[in-house]
């Protein structure tokens, strides 16, 4: 049987992966365990009283820069082959590390580092790779200073930040993250009062369930929230969603299982939805309605796509999604529904350019901010692959369809970007090249390796 990945080494350089045509992919498969909520996770059994157990956590580069952090505080980490034990100190009790808060590529650690800090009486400086020190930190800082955290040093990574008592605000988010949201409500759990984070726009909650399932003082305030009906929904419903927090001594503990990670498995649908006569089925995926909007716009797209919720974690509904080999047609994504894809679309616009008709993405812009420019990255890389596209300010238009060629692709080391044109690159003509393969150890560890056990 034709492999389908490779691994070569450019004759002067690192390694890159070569993707080849392939056959359908068929079968069933499984994806890591999610990295947002296993972030998570880690950061609040840290502030808990005992000790929580978690299952299936994500073993990717980011979250091991959390669990690193986490030990330079004094947390009591213990990894076994299928479990991960934190033995927690409480809000308040970390150690004052010897040295700066080392966070790798992960915005994730670094924000919610920074409210889980932000009642310590010490000073700490967070820094992290050449991409992470390019990356807004201000949008998480502005808030927790108006609480009472101390800016000792400014400016993007590294910064240096001084916690102390703090006081509960309101505030309303200016851009829709889950990132900033989680800092507020963990600096909220230390501070005097009410802390109340207010979103014009939906974002993930994976916060707000965990915190619920660890008994701590949470209210939420949300319009009803229907997955299936979500665009039309965000595009009528102008209500706030509002959570608040007030200062808590403690969190119970947690054990569960991390469920897979949802953006994960959207590149293996989106493989089985390009490659022709392919039917896969993943299963244990994350199916948190904050996250699953990549499916209905798959649904909009023509696609043969199903999920199911099976079982649920601390709150966080689990189930399998089968795909099959499908036409896709052009569509327009834009507007509120776009934070809850964000990850997902330079994977829509990679199956736009197989779509009949012309897709449009736009209020996007938060792309540009990320690990790559990845408007631009997902711009120049499908050019180079033959496909018709236009690069907006804030996204793409995307005349289809293309019969894609095998093209030198840069992944810029971006995770999503090379994921993305691999998936792309299983309909091509001739071979795909990925720069930076290593870079999928970010979210996906195996990624290359599960596609080749799926070819048939």
């Amino acid at each position: 049987m034709k492999k389908i990945v490779l691994t070569r080494k450019a004759e002067t350089g690192p390694e890159y992966k070569v993707v080849r045509p392939a056959g359908p992919l068929k079968g069933e498969a499984t994806v890591p365990g999610d990295k947002s909520i296993s972030h998570r996770a880690a950061i609040l059994a840290s502030a808990a009283s005992g000790r929580s157990e978690f299952a299936n956590f994500s073993h990717n580069s980011d979250c091991l820069s959390t669990l690193t952090c986490l030990e330079a505080l004094g947390v009591g980490i213990q990894r076994e082959t299928d479990r991960l034990l934190i033995a927690g100190k409480g809000f308040g009790q970390f150690r004052a590390p010897s040295e700066p808060l080392y966070c790798g590529n992960s915005g994730t650690t670094m924000r919610l580092l920074c409210g889980l800090l932000a009642g310590c009486n010490f000073e700490i400086t967070l820094d992290g790779d050449s991409s992470l020190r390019t990356r807004p930190m201000e949008r998480v800082l502005a808030p927790l200073a108006k609480m009472g955290l101390k800016i000792i040093k400014d400016g993007p990574p590294p910064f240096t930040i001084a916690g102390g008592k703090l006081s509960g605000i309101e505030y309303l988010l200016p851009v829709a993250s889950a990132q900033v949201k989680s800092a507020i409500l963990l600096a909220g759990l230390q501070a005097e009062g009410k802390t109340t984070v207010v979103e014009k726009i939906p974002t993930r909650d994976h916060t707000e369930r965990m915190l619920s399932a660890m008994k701590a003082p949470i209210e939420i305030f949300a319009p009803s929230f229907d997955p299936a009906t979500l665009e039309g929904r965000l595009a009528k419903d102008q209500r706030e969603r509002k959570i608040s927090v007030t200062q808590t001594g403690t969190l119970v503990p947690l054990r569960m299982k991390i469920p897979g990670d949802f953006s994960s498995a959207a590149f293996l649908v989106a493989a089985a939805i390009l490659v022709p006569k392919s039917k896969l089925t993943v299963r244990e995926v994350g199916l948190n309605p904050t996250r699953t909007a990549f499916l209905n716009v798959l649904k909009r797209m023509g696609a043969e796509v199903n999920w199911k919720v099976e079982e649920e974690q601390a709150g966080e509904p689990i189930g399998s999604i089968t795909a099959r080999h499908s036409q896709l047609r052009g569509v327009k994504i834009s507007g509120k529904i776009v934070p809850n894809l964000i990850d997902e679309l330079p994977l829509l616009a990679c199956l736009a350019a197989s779509a009949e008709g012309t897709t449009v993405i736009r209020d996007a812009g938060e792309l540009r901010k990320k690990e790559s420019d990845r408007i631009a990255a997902v711009t120049s890389n499908l050019r180079k692959m033959g496909a018709k596209v236009g690069e907006l300010e804030d996204g793409w238009a995307i005349e289809g369809p293309t019969e894609p060629a095998g093209a030198d692709i840069e992944s810029f080391g971006d995770h999503r970007i090379a994921m993305a044109f691999s998936v792309l690159g299983l309909v091509a003509s001739g071979e795909t090249l990925i720069s930076q393969p290593e870079c999928v150890e970010v979210s996906f560890p195996g990624f290359f390796e599960t596609l080749e056990g799926l070819a048939r």
